[in-house]
């Protein structure tokens, strides 16, 4: 009963490592949010409030970003069944240090363009590689019941530090000091995974699933049987990815919810600021007043509300709920006639949020205990794929309709487009039947005692 307790007080603080980690690595990236705007139209647009080349040059990283992504996603999330969550983790959260560095040090335009490649090079490894990770780290340590209130916990703590980081933006008394800041962050948040975070309960799984084997080719042997078995193979294939979407409908639904929901959004992403600025001239502090409000609603969703719903309502329901409220806010924003229809739109990602946390849960309860870091990173890198097409097909219809060339006066079509896409991902989650769990391991006790704890 004691070494009971031991175990559950230990996986309890793994956890809260965890959650601490993802909350400074995200304060880090989060914090440049509201000033990167201004920062690329300074550079590119000097004193001008519209810049088709800035919104394609977005639209290009993105793209470039995506591509990257497909190939890595998979790959390190395979990886890290094999080799450890901690370890996979060291290497995005090095590289994503780089960019800032650069703008940390000047903002001239040959500054900007070494930050721009840079930046697109690293992302390709980084862009969704911690979330990813944490998310695998997070299902080697949960139980099925309570993952879903265990990812809604997650994406919270992201939100905490969205809020957070675009709050400090907002007093910071510099573009560059937003940078200074935003470099520093993401070294103590790298130093704090290495020295205090414990290795996933995964590394213990495949070490006896690996004993196991061994045991049985060294008995094998003894009766002089031939283990004719091919060795497992330590990187993914893209035979794997179909093979793994292909073995369950209910994962083969929330990859194609999982690909239009990110069109759609990655469609409103390269969209909305410069749609505000032109629209409303907003700046920094607007851009830092709207992202602190979506924030602080993803907070009081994910950390209150979603655990709440999470007991009476399960995940499918949860992420029908949460597109439903995506397309109504996507769609206000696109015909917001003033800047406070915009604030108020802002408020319905209280619901909205409860996506990513949803979809992923859904997606982790079709893979196996070894499997959770190949399904996370196969389900990254769909939405990578809609990552890249997004952009190429948003970016333009932004500039386009932002100018003074539009064929006709909307110039938030583009969100309106990006509206009916998660519609499309609605529609499809309201077809997904509640997936049936798989067993766990009768010696998995550690999740057993960990289910009665509290996170």
């Amino acid at each position: 009963m004691i070494m009971a307790e031991k175990v559950t007080m230990w996986w309890s603080w793994s956890l809260s490592h965890l959650f601490l980690t993802v909350f400074l690595f995200n304060f880090s990236s989060f914090m440049v949010a509201p000033a990167i705007t201004d920062v690329s139209m300074a550079a590119l647009c000097p004193g001008q409030d519209e810049c088709s080349l800035a919104i394609y040059l977005t639209g290009i990283q993105q793209a470039i970003t995506g591509m990257g992504n497909i190939v890595m996603m998979p790959l390190i999330g395979h990886l890290s069944d094999h080799h450890g969550r901690k370890l996979l983790l060291t290497f995005p959260m090095i590289l994503a240090i780089f960019p800032s560095v650069i703008l940390a040090y000047s903002m001239d335009r040959e500054f900007f363009y070494a930050y721009l490649v840079i930046k697109t090079l690293t992302s390709m490894v980084c862009e969704g590689t911690v979330l990813c990770l944490a998310l695998a780290y997070v299902a080697d340590n949960v139980a099925e019941q309570r993952r879903a209130s265990a990812f809604g916990i997650l994406s919270g703590i992201s939100s905490c530090s969205f809020v957070l980081g675009s709050l400090l933006t907002r007093f910071l008394p510099s573009h560059a000091s937003v940078f200074q800041v935003s470099a520093a962050m993401g070294m103590i948040s790298l130093l704090y995974m290495r020295i205090l975070l414990p290795e996933s309960n995964m590394e213990a799984m495949m070490i006896d699933v690996s004993s196991k084997e061994t045991a049985t080719n060294e008995c094998l042997l003894e009766k002089g049987v031939v283990n004719n078995r091919r060795p497992l193979r330590t990187t993914p294939s893209l035979h794997d990815s179909i093979s793994l979407l292909k073995s369950s409908w209910t994962f083969s639904q929330a990859a194609i919810v999982a690909f239009f929901s990110t069109f759609g959004e990655l469609g409103l992403v390269s969209a909305i600021l410069y749609y505000l600025r032109a629209e409303f001239h907003f700046d920094k502090d607007e851009f830092a007043y709207l992202l602190i409000i979506n924030g602080v609603a993803g907070i009081i969703s994910l950390m209150i509300i979603m655990p709440m719903l999470a007991k009476v309502l399960n995940e499918e329901k949860l992420l029908a709920i949460g597109l439903a409220f995506n397309c109504i806010y996507i769609s206000l924003y696109a015909v917001a006639w003033a800047s406070w229809v915009v604030y108020l739109s802002s408020v319905l990602q209280i619901f909205a949020v409860f996506i990513g946390p949803s979809l992923r849960s859904i997606v982790s309860k079709q893979a196996g205990p070894s499997e959770q870091g190949k399904a996370q990173g196969c389900i990254t890198g769909i939405c990578s794929l809609a990552g890249i097409i997004s952009p190429l097909v948003f970016s333009p219809l932004t500039a386009l309709f932002l100018s003074d060339h539009a064929p006709f006066r909307f110039p938030g079509f583009s969100l309106m487009c990006a509206a009916f896409i998660v519609m499309i991902a609605f529609i499809q989650s309201i077809m997904i039947k509640a997936p049936t769990p798989l067993p766990l391991p009768v010696a998995d006790n550690k999740i057993d005692e960990y289910d009665s704890a509290e996170l």
